[in-house]
């Protein structure tokens, strides 16, 4: 049996003590939103319950009545958002890479200078064209300016700019035309950075807390980050409540990473390889 260095051992006992550190938290949320009010105010930071129940679930969806609504005006600007990105962006990132046409050199530069903008600088510009087309309060001032995202881009025409060319030339002999080779050819054969952009895209969509702040002021319309902030005001000791609507905050993320794991462990993979 091959011996242990003394400092590797080391090494994994602080990564073991700082993985429990940033778990510990985690668990302990999650487990207090099956937990009565008296458990979580009298156990301090016990981990396991001693009644579970998901009464604090029942109430939040049932007695609350903007909740479900701020979950359900999430799902749909965070879904919408992450569609839309996908298509644009891999649209965008497949043109820089195989189209030929003028100027194309000079857009590519401009996605480049655009990466390294902060998105904060480009918030109040925003609010400005929302407002003046009409859309503030509204899906719409969330999701438009978002369609796209230069990060992505570039993403999508480094993963495009090393796709077989012979693949797309085969499919043009059968009698594809570009857009058919894209959607038809590319697109699936591009699942493993499609899922990567997908899972990013939407973590941004659904933890975006300063553009429904900035945008949105009907409280129907909030987001389920931004509704949140409201639901704590009004529950600010009760936190058996405040912790079940955190877990659902946090619920989606998990399902989808888990569906599109796989996709986005290949398309590291790809990333690295390159």
């Amino acid at each position: 049996m091959k011996k242990i260095k003394p400092s590797r051992l080391i090494l994994y006992l602080i990564l073991i003590v700082y993985a429990v550190i940033t778990v510990y938290p985690f668990l302990w949320a999650l487990l207090a939103s099956i937990k009565p009010y008296s458990e979580i105010v009298g156990n301090g930071l016990r981990l396991l319950p001693e009644n579970p129940t998901i009464e604090n679930f029942q109430y939040i969806f049932t007695q609350d009545p903007l909740f479900p609504k701020w979950v359900v005006n999430s799902v749909i600007i965070a879904t919408l958002g992450t569609i839309l990105n996908v298509i644009f962006n891999s649209m965008c990132g497949y043109a820089l890479a195989r189209l030929h046409f003028p100027g194309r050199k000079a857009l590519f530069m401009i996605v480049l200078v655009c990466i390294m903008v902060p998105a904060q600088i480009l918030l109040i510009p925003n609010y400005l064209i929302m407002k003046q087309f009409g859309l503030l309060d509204s899906y719409s001032a969330l999701i438009i300016p978002s369609a796209i995202n230069f990060s992505y881009i570039f993403m999508m025409r480094q993963f495009f700019i090393s796709f077989p060319k012979e693949i797309e030339e085969a499919a043009e002999l059968d009698g594809l035309n570009r857009l058919g080779i894209f959607f038809r050819i590319v697109m699936p054969m591009a699942r493993a950075s499609i899922g990567t952009q997908a899972i990013f895209v939407f973590l941004a969509f659904w933890n975006d807390f300063m553009k429904p702040l900035l945008y949105i002021t009907s409280q129907e319309k909030y987001t389920l980050t931004l509704g949140l902030q409201s639901f704590q005001s009004q529950h600010a000791t009760q936190w058996n409540y405040i912790m079940a609507a955190a877990v659902v905050t946090i619920f989606p993320i998990v399902i989808m990473y888990i569906l599109l794991n796989k996709y986005f462990m290949k398309g590291m993979k790809i990333g690295g390889d390159k």
